[in-house]
């Protein structure tokens, strides 16, 4: 496992685990999937793995709960970020927020706390006053934002008064946007992204195509599914496969070691099982090779997936659809 040196002097695991899905019916891991959560974070400790992503939205505080009832007595040695929904985001919400989701996760201190989304209205200047305040009396170690562009982010750094840790943002090879202005901050001012779904929750798997869809409603009502861009998707697959195969390695952990590829760039990539656990933890010590990253940045150029409204139609008809099968 390769590790992130923080400014502080601590570490982080490149790659994390992201748990999104504890707690959590509409990913489709089946209802035993709960009572595996332990073992899973068990396993990614005994694979180095140390960062682990939650937040209070994810199953309405059940996804902190399990986290921090799986990480029990090996809580030191595990860098917990959770987010705080940023319904209305003043200092004094922010504060109690945050004693909640420490209890829920049953630690002191929250070693990474995150606002979830920007808020449209409520300025960072609020906000970021209770993640200042929760700062000086321990409760919140490092500050963090999510879903922010670069001019927010930096706006929040200014009204924080202090660095603002790391930028959670969705980065992968279907969707390589922050490389064009939050990697380069990140670089040049030592802060971090953090990659969300970092192999476009199993698009960069190989496992599906326009024959066999994604099963989960999370993944359904994704555009990136659709039929259509199932098909757009195969000859990045293509290249994915090549060099995994060079690297006797999955499409899975080649389009990881992509993302992390960048020094400033760690990765929270879910887990339906332990295996998925060690496999996605051996994929930070992997190292492509320059023209191997630039085969696989030029085929992701070239994926131009249905979005928005263009994709709307199809998407509401899966809706409707779903709705008919549940009643």
């Amino acid at each position: 496992m390769r590790y992130a040196d923080l400014p502080d002097g601590r570490r982080i695991s490149r790659i994390g685990l992201g748990t999104w899905q504890f707690g959590s019916r509409e990913w489709g891991y089946g209802p035993g999937y709960e009572q595996r959560t332990t073992a899973l974070v068990q396993r990614a400790l005994d694979c180095g793995i140390t960062l682990f992503d939650t937040a209070e939205a994810y199953a309405f505080g059940r996804s902190e709960r399990l986290l921090g009832r799986a990480l029990g007595g090996r809580r030191d040695e595990a860098y917990v970020a959770t987010k705080i929904f940023p319904v209305l985001p003043v200092a004094p919400v922010v504060q109690q927020r945050a004693v909640s989701s420490a209890a829920r996760l049953g630690v002191r201190s929250i070693d990474l706390y995150q606002v979830h989304q920007p808020n449209p209205v409520i300025r960072d200047g609020t906000t970021m006053a209770g993640m200042r305040g929760l700062q000086q009396v321990g409760l919140v170690r490092d500050v963090g934002v999510s879903n922010y562009s670069l001019e927010r982010w930096r706006r929040a750094e200014q009204a924080l008064g202090g660095p603002v840790l790391s930028n959670q943002v969705q980065y992968s090879l279907a969707h390589r946007t922050p490389e064009d202005d939050l990697l380069p901050y990140a670089e040049e001012h030592g802060r971090f992204v953090i990659a969300y779904s970092p192999l476009a929750q199993g698009l960069l798997s190989g496992r599906y195509d326009a024959t066999n869809p994604p099963s989960g409603s999370v993944r359904r009502m994704n555009p990136l599914f659709l039929p259509e861009n199932l098909e757009r998707a195969a000859p990045l697959l293509t290249i994915l496969r090549e060099v995994a195969d060079a690297h006797d390695a999955t499409t899975s952990q080649i389009a990881l070691a992509y993302v992390v590829h960048h020094p400033y760039v760690v990765a929270i990539p879910g887990a339906s099982g332990e295996e998925q656990v060690e496999a996605n933890a051996a994929a930070a010590d992997l190292e492509l090779a320059a023209d191997e990253h630039e085969a696989l940045r030029r085929a992701a150029a070239a994926f131009q997936p249905l979005t928005g409204v263009r994709a709307l139609p199809e998407l509401l008809n899966r809706r409707l659809e779903g709705g008919r099968m549940r009643s």
